[in-house]
């Protein structure tokens, strides 16, 4: 059965956050994942953890200036400095909540003019924060992301981040593979699983799933996502599966389809 990691910076948003931690292990769930913790202590999230039996799984290291409209700054030319300082935070997180997973965001991309000096600098920011990590015994993760929801971000195809993952050529930096946004950007979820699950270097570090097209429940939509969790579990992944979608109505009434999966 795949693992699944409640994502509390979407699901439970009718309490807060502290709240969620443990609606979500009301519910079930052994693990959770998030966007950012850095506006509460790390000591406090690590209680919050604690108190209700969870695993910490995934957060991103900071983003730059996410409330206006930054979306990672590994890729910017310039923000070198400010991308150590801000991974170095990450790892302070890490080190405290457990986490053994950081997503690294690239940023936006003004034109395709500038990609290969954008690539350029990040591959550079991904070796020095995979360096960094693997001495803590992290990995570093980087996502396609589509275009409709985020426009202009660096990395959209499973393909780049797997040949990008490739040339750096260090166990710990892996992809995260969101379905969602894979649906939307290329679809063909299964062969593109039972490929990349096999890859020598890279493979998938962290899945992440949703409905197609609104990004609400995975039993919504266009996926027949029973299929691929049987086909995931048939491939031998073993990590886990953060659940990053908006519900519908409530968190819990909506989880139906995690219940189905749940040992009885």
């Amino acid at each position: 059965m795949p693992k699944f990691a409640a994502n509390l910076s979407m699901m439970y948003n009718e309490v807060a956050f502290a709240d969620r931690f443990s609606a979500a292990a009301k519910d079930g769930f052994d693990a959770v994942e998030y966007l950012f913790p850095y506006d509460y202590p790390a000591a406090q999230l690590q209680h919050l953890l604690a108190d209700n039996g969870l695993r910490q799984v995934l957060f991103n290291a900071p983003p730059g200036n996410w409330q206006d409209g930054e979306r990672g700054i590994a890729s910017l030319p310039g923000r070198e400095d400010e991308f150590k300082r801000s991974f170095d935070q990450a790892l302070e997180y890490a080190r405290v909540l457990g986490n053994t997973r950081l997503h690294v965001m690239a940023g936006l991309l003004a034109t395709e003019e500038d990609r290969p000096r954008h690539r350029a600098i990040y591959l550079k920011n991904l070796a020095y924060a995979a360096l960094l990590a693997a001495r803590e015994g992290i990995n570093v993760l980087i996502e396609p992301i589509n275009t409709r929801d985020m426009p202009g971000y660096f990395l959209n195809f499973q393909d780049d981040a797997q040949e990008i993952c490739a040339e750096i050529g260090v166990e710990n930096l892996q992809v995260q593979f969101d379905i969602y946004h894979c649906q939307i950007m290329e679809g063909d979820i299964a062969t593109r699983l039972r490929h990349d699950l096999k890859r020598p270097h890279a493979g998938i570090g962290h899945m992440q799933i949703a409905g197609v097209p609104d990004r609400q429940e995975p039993d919504s939509g266009e996926l027949n996502y029973s299929y691929l969790f049987n086909l995931i579990d048939t491939l031998g992944y073993q990590g886990w599966v953060g659940c990053e979608y908006r519900p519908k109505a409530g968190t819990s009434a909506g989880l139906n389809w995690l219940r189905a999966w749940l040992p009885s």
